[in-house]
């Protein structure tokens, strides 16, 4: 697989604050990968980073260019979503689309068309009139009418209801995702995403704490939820952590064997929310 992405020693100050600290990642061809983090983690220094809209120290290749100097060139090849509507309110929808057309080479106008016209967008409409699904509608169809290699997404469905963000990201699974694409998922509603996830990386005060394939990481991660007369014994495994809620214990275990556990009990995957939770609070 070809490296979209590589960081190596990655970092960024604010004045005595480390944003970032000797990050390293490579991201490749054909990954979604989900950038979890709390607030303030670095998620978006990150990502300004790579978007070539914030100075760094270290070494940062995406797509074979230097995202500070060569930006003009690289926003050729990707695209972004943010939690924030970047159209503005006073531009129609056929105006946007006339826009784009305008100012982005690898723009295709009837493609963007086609997908308007699966929703109840009007074309003549002020963005500004547009509901909030409908402004992040408009803004992925016009960026899957744009031929790009890196898609990057950060909090893309902040503030819709359930019904929204699901249709968002089966839209862009069905009809932009290829194995020639990587797309790059910044949110906290981690456990919507992480069943279309390839990748995971999880970031804290600036630094990469995790970073594996969802592959290695369900493998990996269990969690036991021991019958009432075996808890002694599967505490005795060595569990990585332990909970306990409404009167019910499980425990979080990595890398053991799936069938030595289920001889104690119920065992189940580890979500990935859990699994933020857990390696991030250290508990």
């Amino acid at each position: 697989m070809t490296n979209y992405i590589s960081a190596k020693n990655l970092s960024k100050s604010f004045g005595k604050f480390d944003a970032l600290r000797g990050v390293d990642i490579s991201i490749k061809k054909g990954q979604i990968v989900g950038l979890i983090g709390s607030n303030g983690a670095g998620k978006t220094t990150l990502i300004n980073a790579i978007l070539g809209l914030s100075s760094y120290e270290g070494e940062l290749d995406v797509l074979g260019l230097d995202p500070q100097s060569q930006r003009d060139q690289l926003m050729k090849e990707v695209c972004f979503i943010s939690d924030v509507a970047t159209l503005p309110s006073w531009i129609k929808v056929n105006e946007a689309v006339q826009y784009v057309e305008g100012v982005h080479p690898n723009f295709n106008r009837s493609r963007a068309i086609s997908f308007l016209n699966q929703t109840s967008i009007p074309m003549d409409k002020k963005v500004g009139k547009l509901s909030k699904g409908m402004v992040v509608q408009l803004h992925l169809a016009l960026i899957m009418a744009i031929d790009a290699k890196i898609l990057v997404l950060d909090e893309p469905t902040l503030g819709l209801d359930i019904l929204y963000r699901k249709k968002f990201y089966d839209q862009l699974l069905e009809d932009y995702f290829d194995e020639e694409r990587t797309i790059v998922i910044t949110t906290h509603q981690v456990d919507e995403v992480e069943n279309i996830l390839t990748d995971v990386i999880f970031i804290r005060d600036g630094e990469i704490m995790y970073d594996a394939s969802m592959e290695e990481t369900l493998a990996t991660w269990k969690t036991l939820e021991p019958n009432p007369d075996r808890i002694d014994e599967a505490r005795a495994l060595g569990p990585y952590r332990e909970i306990s809620s409404l009167g019910r214990t499980s425990f979080i275990f990595k890398g053991s064997d799936k069938a030595t556990l289920q001889e104690f009990g119920e065992v189940r995957r580890l979500s990935l929310s859990d699994l933020f939770v857990t390696l991030m609070t250290g508990e």
